[in-house]
């Protein structure tokens, strides 16, 4: 014997009680008033009782049928009730995007109004974090991230960034810069990233790709966030190696200039993850797609060959 009856079939008597008639359930469930009463009577069958019997031209609950009917009532209540719950859940709660801090306040972040104009009604919160989420238990639904390192179940690549020499243009108006090479005379912003990711290229690193001799120097300021380095650059304080996706503003209005465009590309690439179950979130899939076509415009931008 099974250890209940068929859903079906309860889900019939449920609308048998619920509605009053057997031809108002059948009217709800789309079938026959016989279909209904075929149902009811694998319950019955099940029970070893008599749940509806005919008085006149009606069928009418018996004593079983009204106990029995009150209970399943509180199955089907809770069912109803969990379906909101799932519901309310998928339509408030919005997108969670977590990614480094860095890009968040200077990628994404500055991208992420062109999104919401096109989708006025959904809702995003960006969270800035070195620490990698665990997708599918944190309240988590995208993550970007840098590297291979983080363990995602469901990722892609992005794009990958480059660097370029960069600095305020009140540090060399009226000086004459005759060769790259002469910008390593100047005060040197550096990034020293966390040692979970791959180095940041440094400027060793640059000075060997444009052929000049160059002594590391522990002297300057360094920074761990990419942004930070970008914003002391801003301020006049030196030339950094500015990635192109987070100094995009910066060079576009004027704020930053690019004495010799020599670029240097990072080691490895950006790279989205998500967690599976929030694809079914309003607006997720294509959050997604727009966060993918975002980056392959970075990656056209960033990269020399154009």
């Amino acid at each position: 014997m099974p250890s209940l009856p068929p859903l079906k079939a309860l889900q019939a008597f449920n609308a048998v009680g619920r509605l009053g008639s057997v031809t108002a359930a059948a009217r709800e469930l789309k079938v026959s008033p016989g279909a209904i009463s075929q149902q009811v009577r694998k319950i019955e069958d099940y029970l070893g009782v008599t749940l509806l019997e005919r008085n006149g031209r009606r069928m009418e609950m018996t004593r079983w049928g009204k106990l029995y009917h009150s209970e399943i009532a509180k199955g089907f209540d809770q069912l109803g009730h969990a379906q909101k719950v799932i519901s309310r859940a998928r339509n408030e709660t919005g997108l969670v995007l977590s990614s480094l801090t860095s890009v968040v306040n200077k990628w994404i972040g500055r991208r992420i109004f062109d999104w919401q104009s096109s989708h006025p009604q959904a809702t995003v919160r960006l969270v800035g974090t070195e620490i990698e989420p665990r997708l599918g238990e944190d309240k988590v639904d995208f993550r970007i991230f840098y590297g291979s390192g983080p363990s995602h179940e469901h990722f892609r690549e992005l794009f990958t960034d480059w660097v370029v020499p960069a600095c305020a243009p009140g540090l060399v108006v009226g000086k004459a810069l005759k060769s790259p090479a002469d910008i390593l005379k100047y005060p040197l912003l550096h990034v020293v990233w966390d040692e979970a990711f791959a180095p940041a290229p440094s400027w060793s690193d640059w000075a060997r790709h444009i052929g000049a001799d160059y002594a590391d120097r522990d002297n300057g300021l360094s920074f761990t966030l990419s942004s930070s380095a970008i914003d002391a650059a801003v301020m006049g304080r030196g030339f950094v190696l500015a990635q192109l996706s987070m100094a995009a503003d910066e060079l576009e209005s004027g704020r930053l200039v690019i004495p010799f465009d020599r670029r240097l590309p990072l080691s490895e690439p950006y790279r989205l993850a998500w967690n599976r179950a929030s694809l079914q979130k309003p607006f997720a899939k294509e959050f997604r797609e727009w966060i993918i076509a975002t980056a392959r415009k970075q990656a056209m931008f960033s990269s020399p060959e154009k």
